[in-house]
């Protein structure tokens, strides 16, 4: 039998070497295609891509540009000199590679649905790549988003409610469970990464941007967000469901998770948000 995940790579339209993994299911109902946050790596998603497999879905996943395995490989070959640096092409190349991969994954699953699932920084990539290439997808999952637009998401000093904790790791914002923050920072793949900083500005300026009318209205969209997420919780993702809508998207659901954190699949209720998303999966496929 395979050991799951299956580790491939391929290489983007910029030369770079990509890492990626491929948990299969058998007689797959459909694929579930992972976009990561900023600061980690598609390997943190062993658990989500068990839970789907188990409900009929194979699942992809990417190290994208200056992450894991990925990144690792471009500061060997010099084309990048931290984790999170973009490498060639920046962040217009960084979508790409998103979407590059999308098309690696429909033809190898031909006439099977592809879901995207962004995660935080993987969901500010999913908005934009809907706004381009919605007709590519049969959904759309985004978890600890925001309407990324100034003055309408959290930015810096994330930990700020939880840091006079003497036991602080610095990262309890994004799980209820002290397991997830604490191997998040034994996590040598893993980085606290202020965007600005490790993408440069002018690549983590081009993340603003909003809805538009270019995406099909008939694409089902779900909002997961916990009501104690520093970057978006309720408010921010308020205003990116209506934003949605607005636009002209006429399936937008949205759950918010009362006192949960950044990460909802790796929270304490992630039982209650892995129900809800698989039974939204059920109804929209």
């Amino acid at each position: 039998m395979t050991e799951l995940p299956i580790a491939r790579t391929f290489i983007d339209s910029h030369g770079v070497e990509i890492t990626f993994y491929e948990w299969p299911a058998a007689n797959a109902r459909g694929v579930v295609q992972v976009a990561h946050g900023l600061g980690e790596h598609a390997r943190r998603y062993d658990d989500f891509a068990a839970r789907l497999n188990r409900a009929g879905f194979s699942v992809y996943a990417d190290d994208h540009r200056g992450h894991g395995e990925t990144g690792l490989a471009q500061l060997a070959l010099g084309q990048t000199k931290v984790l999170g640096n973009l490498g060639p092409g920046g962040m217009d190349a960084a979508y790409e590679q998103v979407h590059e991969f999308t098309k690696l994954i429909a033809a190898e699953n031909p006439g099977k649905p592809i879901v995207l699932a962004g995660h935080s920084y993987g969901s500010f990539i999913s908005q934009v790549l809907i706004k381009k290439y919605s007709d590519e997808y049969a959904a759309c999952v985004l978890s600890g988003s925001a309407l990324v637009w100034p003055g309408s998401m959290g930015m810096g000093a994330f930990n700020k409610k939880w840091a006079k904790d003497a036991a602080a790791t610095g990262y309890e914002w994004l799980s209820r469970d002290p397991a997830v923050g604490a191997r998040f920072a034994a996590d040598p793949k893993c980085f606290y990464a202020d965007a600005a900083k490790v993408l440069g500005l002018p690549n983590a300026l081009k993340l603003f941007q909003k809805p538009s009318a270019s995406i099909r209205s008939d694409l089902p969209i779900l909002v997961l967000a916990g009501s104690d997420d520093p970057i978006g919780a309720a408010p921010s993702n308020e205003k990116l469901v209506n934003a949605y809508l607005r636009a002209g998207v006429d399936d937008v659901t949205m759950f918010i998770y009362d006192d949960a954190r950044h990460e909802v699949y790796n929270e304490t209720n992630k039982d209650e948000v892995f129900a809800d998303l698989l039974a939204w999966l059920d109804a929209k496929l």
